[in-house]
């Protein structure tokens, strides 16, 4: 008598952190899995480079423990006691307001005595509540959101550098119902921002999002997922094609010359924008058009790591770091503090600092050549931070296509998404292109996907 088959793997296709935590997720639950990656090594953008004393980050610098789901999952795949979260010295976060760095407030008392708002403005958010809420399926920019209910004030100096910071974009372009999703429900859900922002103070449990990392950086959160999948994660290696067969799938994949086909149970691509738009699919209808998410946005970023002599740094540093609001009319969209922020980033006697360039605001200066972008940076440090002399350590990341940006009109390309799910069933999407951009965002997203096919 012969023995059952043995079930046909889940196909995972990219192992950047959304496609890392799927097939995590699925390993546990006893699902096989099959893992593809271009690159020689997990994480996709997250990146973490250790240089003697000197450890910096090449994509994201920070996660947020949002939700006890999130915290639950870095515990669970046993990097609980290696996290590290940001140091009560970084509780600051500047922002500049006529060429001077001003701590945001923290406190209602620190709002009301703080210089980056004037009292005109302050006053006027009392009116905030009484502000008619938008239609729930209005398409609103981000702009026009928070000038209607807060003021262009609090456009200017406090979400433009936020959204400079977080999306190196322009919040008169994103859209605030994919952009900033939670903002779009609390004035649905509770009619008022302030309201909504005190009933959830008052009622939430859980983690209070604190910022952390790692010892050696955030690549180890990659790094242990892949090492817990051991052989199921094929590096170095290309997906051709896709292919849906009355049978399920296959995968058509490369490793060299030599292409390989397979078949598999279903496939979970957790893939960005780009890669997913060249992938080429047969027997998916509809599939040609995720061509079109070409069209979706991704400016340059330059990231400047430089290391300092403390006394060197006029500034004390006592922060997570500074943002620049746009009317401001600087040449950087912010510098994080990344000594400041966590421990074994510099050697002792120095600091170490993160500057980005570029963005929606100047896509130009992120393609300078290194001369000239470590001049620019120089001289924004010497302004905001009175640094002094050279750089005792220097190192330039340039990504040429940064961060999708969640624009108007953005809901066409997840409901694509959703289409060509119901069309072919167990074909599935995630990753940054659909759920969100930040870490927190992305792991949410392979638990969602792993739930698809469990």
């Amino acid at each position: 008598m012969s023995s059952p088959a043995s079930p046909l793997p889940v196909a995972i296709i990219g192992a950047g952190i959304t496609g890392l935590t799927a097939a995590w997720q699925l390993h546990r639950a006893n699902v096989p899995v099959v893992v593809f990656e271009a690159a020689a090594g997990p994480g996709g953008a997250i990146a973490s480079t250790r240089d003697g004393d000197w450890l910096w980050e090449a994509g994201p610098n920070t996660m947020l423990e949002s939700t006890a789901e999130v915290a639950g999952f870095v515990d669970a795949v046993g990097l609980g006691g290696r996290r590290v979260y940001a140091s009560a010295t970084a509780n600051n976060r500047y922002v500049v307001r006529d060429g001077r760095l001003v701590a945001m407030p923290t406190s209602p008392w620190g709002f009301v005595r703080t210089r980056m708002f004037s009292w005109r403005a302050k006053l006027g958010l009392l009116g905030e509540p009484w502000r008619p809420r938008s239609a729930a399926d209005a398409e609103e920019t981000v702009a026009d959101f928070v000038v209607r209910r807060l003021g262009q004030e609090f456009l200017d100096y406090a979400v433009n550098p936020f959204v400079g910071g977080v999306y190196a974009g322009d919040p008169r372009r994103l859209s605030v119902r994919h952009g900033f999703p939670k903002l779009h429900r609390l004035e649905q859900e509770h009619g008022s921002l302030l309201r909504g922002a005190l009933k959830r103070r008052n009622t939430s449990g859980g983690p209070k999002g604190r910022i952390f990392s790692f010892p050696g950086g955030l690549v180890e959160l990659p790094r242990a997922l892949a090492s817990a999948l051991g052989g199921a994660v094929r590096f170095g290696t290309r997906v051709d094609t896709v292919r849906r067969t009355a049978a399920g799938w296959e995968i058509v994949s490369r490793n060299g010359s030599s292409p390989r086909t397979e078949a598999f149970a279903a496939v979970l691509c957790a893939l960005p924008a780009d890669a997913l738009a060249a992938l080429h699919f047969e027997g998916v209808p509809g599939a040609d058009r995720l061509a079109t998410l070409r069209e979706i946005e991704h400016p340059p970023v330059a990231s400047v790591f430089t290391g300092h002599r403390r006394e060197d740094v006029a500034h004390p540093l006592d922060g997570f770091g500074l943002l620049m609001p746009e009317v401001e009319r600087h040449r950087v969209l912010g510098v994080l503090f990344s000594s400041s922020l966590f421990p074994g980033r510099a050697p002792a006697g120095h600091v170490a600092l993160t500057t980005f360039v570029g963005g929606v605001r100047a896509p130009e200066l992120a393609r300078l050549d290194d001369a000239a972008l470590t001049k620019l940076v120089r001289e924004e440090l010497a302004g905001l931070l009175g640094v002094r002399g050279e750089p005792a350590y220097l190192h330039i990341q340039r990504w040429p296509r940064a961060i999708p940006q969640y624009t108007l009109g953005y809901g066409r390309h997840k409901e694509l998404f959703a289409e060509l799910e119901r069309a072919s069933p167990g074909l599935h999407f995630g990753g940054n292109a659909r759920d969100g951009i930040s870490l927190a965002n992305c792991i949410e997203s392979g638990r969602r996907l792993a739930k698809a096919v469990s």
